[in-house]
């Protein structure tokens, strides 16, 4: 059995008139044309052929209903008279999709060109013709009402044939496609992203300007940059700390670059007095006991305690400066 040549007649007949249509066509190209019609004298042969063709697309029930059939053109009368009353259910159908046909109901003008051909092909079938006068003008009555002057334009052309029409409208409608792509990539007033711009350090560069520690920090961007001797620096720019309250502030200096470094700064956070080691007040509204603060600053003394502290790399040397607790409270009064 060899394949279908076109969708075969469905039992209830709702596309008889297309299939009608490919028979018709295929018995031709087949020689066999004749074999359907009235007063043939078409061979046994030929005959045969054609109603193994027709009984071939046919459904298998109607080829049940029609199992004693054998001539083919006896079948094809058959098949006429029960189901050629389609042609008045598809009429009034096509008739109702033709007339609230409008070009503005579709998104895109394909679309409509190619429900326009389905329902002319169906008026065809059922015997009425559709002229390409009548597509035109079902075409420019139909544009939507904000392109009254783009039809206009298009009836001045004076298109002859539909299909002339429907390629200017094809053509219009791809261009406006571009032109909205266009657009939406980059709106009016715009300008365009500028490149990314690359930033390339170098030996050059880098030199003064590095975050390393020690040598080679360049002139003006070190640590030492216009340091003053007189404001609690040594000759190295190393702080002494003689001065207290200048201590202090370092100290808070710190704990901000501390909190812009990490973010977060530490919760919780208590100032330690430098006279009683206690914490929550600083030395000059500490109101510890005199003895038990001449206790704290005698075990200092006693365990040698040497504070070590900001220690810079100027020219490859270490300038350790060594902190007393005088450096912090003064001079501290001894009892008799």
């Amino acid at each position: 059995m060899s394949n279908l040549e076109f969708v075969g007649l469905d039992i209830s007949g709702k596309n008889y008139l297309s299939c009608a249509l490919d028979v018709e066509m295929h018995l031709n190209a087949k020689g066999l044309g004749e074999t359907v019609k009235e007063n043939n004298d078409a061979s046994i042969q030929d005959r045969a052929k054609a109603m193994i063709f027709i009984r071939h697309h046919l459904d298998q029930g109607l080829k049940d209903e029609y199992l004693i059939v054998k001539e083919p053109l006896e079948l094809w009368k058959m098949l006429k008279e029960r189901y050629d009353h389609q042609r008045t259910v598809i009429l009034p159908k096509a008739r109702y999709d033709w007339i609230h046909l409008r070009l503005q109901d579709f998104k895109t003008v394909s679309e409509y060109n190619s429900a326009m051909f389905k329902i002319s092909s169906q008026l065809l079938l059922c015997g009425e013709k559709i002229t390409d006068e009548d597509m035109l003008e079902k075409t420019f009555s139909t544009f939507h009402a904000s392109n009254i002057v783009l039809q206009q334009q298009y009836r001045e052309k004076g298109f002859s044939k539909y299909s002339q029409l429907i390629s200017c409208l094809l053509v219009a409608e791809q261009n406006n496609e571009l032109l909205m792509k266009n657009h939406e990539t980059r709106p009016t007033g715009s300008i365009p992203f500028p490149e990314a711009n690359g930033v390339s350090y170098n030996n050059e560069n880098t030199r003064g300007r590095g975050r390393g520690r020690g040598r080679g920090r360049g002139r003006g961007h070190g640590r030492n940059h216009g340091y003053n001797p007189g404001h609690g620096q040594n000759r190295h720019g190393g702080y002494n700390f003689k001065n207290k309250s200048y201590h202090r502030k370092w100290e808070n200096n710190g704990a901000k670059h501390d909190k812009e470094k990490h973010g977060n700064p530490p919760k919780n956070v208590e100032n330690t007095c430098y006279r009683c080691c206690m914490t929550g007040h600083w030395e000059h509204t500490c109101r510890t006991a005199r003895h038990l603060v001449d206790l704290y600053q005698a075990s200092l003394k006693e365990k040698g305690k040497n504070i070590e502290s900001n220690n810079v790399l100027v020219n490859d040397d270490f300038d350790i400066t060594h902190l007393d607790v005088e450096d912090y409270l003064g001079p501290i009064e001894k009892k008799d």
